[in-house]
C-alpha cells in the first residue's frame, strides 16, 4: 500500500467521498460546496486539513483526514475504506498514518467525533483497539444523541501501530 497526500482531484477520490457524504447523511448530492471550507464535510480543502489516499496498483484503497485544532491539538475528520477493500488492513494503515503524522506534528492528543448508529460499530472497536478512549465533545463539537468522541493521548500511547493486525474497517465513517 502506498500512502499519499491528496489534492481531492482525482475521480477515484471524488467518488469515494460522495459514497462517504452519502453514507453519514448527507441528505443531498455531494458537489464542489462539500469540499470548500464552508462545505458540508467540514471544508476538506481548508489549510488546516491534510487528505492522504491509499492506493494499490492504482486503486484507492482509502482515504484519512487530519485536522490540526486550534488548541494544537488533533483531529481525525474523516476515514472511508471503499466496501470492495474492507477486511484488508487499510484503516489500520490510514489509522496508523494519522496517528504517526499527529505524532510528527507535536500533537499531544487526537480525538475524533463518530456515530452511535450500529453501522459504525466496527469504526469504534478499530478506535479503542487502538487506544481510543470515550470523551466528551471538544473543538466546536456538541453533544447529540447519535454522536459518539473518542481520543487517544498521544504522550501516553505507545509507537507506531503494528505493522498488520486488525482487518477490520471502519463502516461509513
Amino acid at each position: 500500500m502506498e500512502v499519499e497526500q491528496d489534492d481531492l482531484s482525482r475521480p477515484q477520490v471524488r467518488r469515494l467521498l460522495a459514497e462517504h457524504h452519502d453514507g453519514v447523511g448527507g441528505g443531498r448530492p455531494f458537489d464542489d460546496d462539500d469540499l470548500s471550507m464552508d462545505g458540508g464535510m467540514d471544508g476538506l480543502r481548508d489549510p488546516d486539513q491534510t487528505v492522504w489516499s491509499v492506493w494499490r496498483d492504482g486503486h484507492l484503497l482509502g482515504l484519512g483526514t487530519l485536522k490540526e485544532l486550534p488548541d494544537g491539538n488533533g483531529e481525525i475528520e474523516s476515514m472511508r475504506t471503499p466496501v470492495e477493500h474492507r477486511g484488508q488492513g487499510v484503516a489500520t494503515f490510514v489509522l496508523r498514518k494519522l496517528l504517526d503524522e499527529a505524532r510528527e506534528r507535536g500533537y499531544g492528543r487526537v480525538s475524533l467525533q463518530t456515530s452511535t448508529k450500529p453501522a459504525f460499530e466496527t469504526a469504534r472497536r478499530l478506535y479503542a483497539r487502538h487506544g481510543f478512549v470515550e470523551c466528551g465533545p471538544f473543538a466546536d463539537w456538541e453533544a447529540d444523541a447519535t454522536s459518539m468522541f473518542m481520543t487517544i493521548d498521544l504522550a501516553h500511547a505507545s509507537g507506531s501501530l503494528p505493522e498488520s493486525g486488525a482487518s477490520a474497517e471502519p463502516a461509513p465513517e
